[in-house]
C-alpha cells in the first residue's frame, strides 16, 4: 500500500463502527462488568471509542432492539435492568407457551426438522468444550434457538412471534443472572425434548419442557454482584 493510500484510505462505514461498538458493549454487559441501570452515556462512549455520538447512538440502537438496553427520552440509554419480578413473569410464559407448543410440534415434526434440531444440538456440545466469556454467550444464544425453532416447527406464526420476545427476554436475564449460563444439564434436557418428540410425544416434551425451564430458573442469581464504572468495563473488555 502506498503513502497515498494510505493517508486517503476511507474509514469504516458508519455501520461497522457502530457494530464494533455495540460488540463491547454486549460484551461487557453479559460479562457484568456493566451493572443493570448503568447509565450508557454518549459522549463518554464516544470518546473512548473515538467515534461521534451519531455512531454511538446507533450501537445503543440496536442493543435497545435486543432488548439489552433501554432507551428513556430526555435522560439517555440504560443497561436493561430487568426485576426479580419481571425474571419470574418471563419464564411464567414461557410455562404457559411452550408446552402447547410442543404438542403442536410433535403432531407436525418432520424428519428435515429432526436433523436440523440434531445440528443445534451438535452445535451446543461443540460449545460445551469450549471456555470463556464468547463461548458462553454462545451457549445462551444456542439454547434460544433450540426454543425457537420448536416454536418454528409448531406452526404458529403469533406465537413464534412471543416466543422471540420471551427468548430474547430470557437469554438477557441468564446473562446478566446465571450462575452457569447454558449448561451441560440443559444440554441434556434438549436432547430428552428432541426425543420424545421424534417419538410423537408431544404430552412429554411439553413436561419436560416444564423441567427445563425449571433449571433455568433455578440456576439464576438476581442479586447483582458487579458495578464497574462505565469507563472501566469497558477498558477491561476492549483493552483500550
Amino acid at each position: 500500500m502506498t503513502l497515498t493510500d494510505q493517508t486517503f484510505a476511507a474509514p469504516p462505514p458508519v455501520e461497522d463502527r457502530a457494530m464494533m461498538i455495540r460488540d463491547h458493549l454486549r460484551d461487557a454487559i453479559v460479562d457484568r462488568r456493566l451493572a443493570p441501570g448503568t447509565k450508557l452515556n454518549e459522549a463518554e462512549v464516544g470518546t473512548l471509542f473515538e467515534v461521534s455520538r451519531t455512531v454511538v447512538r446507533a450501537a445503543l440502537q440496536a442493543l435497545a432492539f435486543e432488548g439489552l438496553v433501554k432507551t428513556e427520552r430526555n435522560r439517555g440509554a440504560f443497561v436493561a435492568n430487568p426485576t426479580p419480578e419481571e425474571a419470574r413473569q418471563v419464564f411464567a410464559s414461557r410455562r404457559l407457551i411452550e408446552p402447547g407448543l410442543a404438542l403442536a410440534a410433535a403432531q407436525r415434526i418432520t424428519t428435515s426438522e429432526i436433523a436440523a434440531f440434531r445440528e443445534r444440538l451438535q452445535h451446543e456440545s461443540e460449545l460445551l468444550n469450549q471456555r470463556g466469556p464468547s463461548a458462553r454467550r454462545a451457549e445462551i444464544h444456542a439454547s434460544g434457538d433450540f426454543h425457537l425453532l420448536l416454536a418454528k416447527v409448531a406452526g404458529n406464526a403469533i406465537l413464534l412471534r412471543f416466543m422471540e420476545e420471551l427468548v430474547a427476554r430470557s437469554s438477557l436475564v441468564i446473562a446478566l443472572y446465571g450462575n452457569s449460563g447454558a449448561s451441560s444439564c440443559g444440554h441434556s434436557d434438549h436432547g430428552n425434548i428432541l426425543a420424545a418428540l421424534e417419538q410423537g410425544d408431544g404430552e412429554r416434551a411439553g413436561k419436560l419442557l416444564l423441567t427445563h425451564i425449571d433449571h433455568i430458573e433455578a440456576d439464576l442469581d438476581l442479586r447483582n454482584t458487579s458495578n464497574l464504572p462505565l469507563r472501566d468495563a469497558l477498558v477491561i473488555g476492549a483493552g483500550i
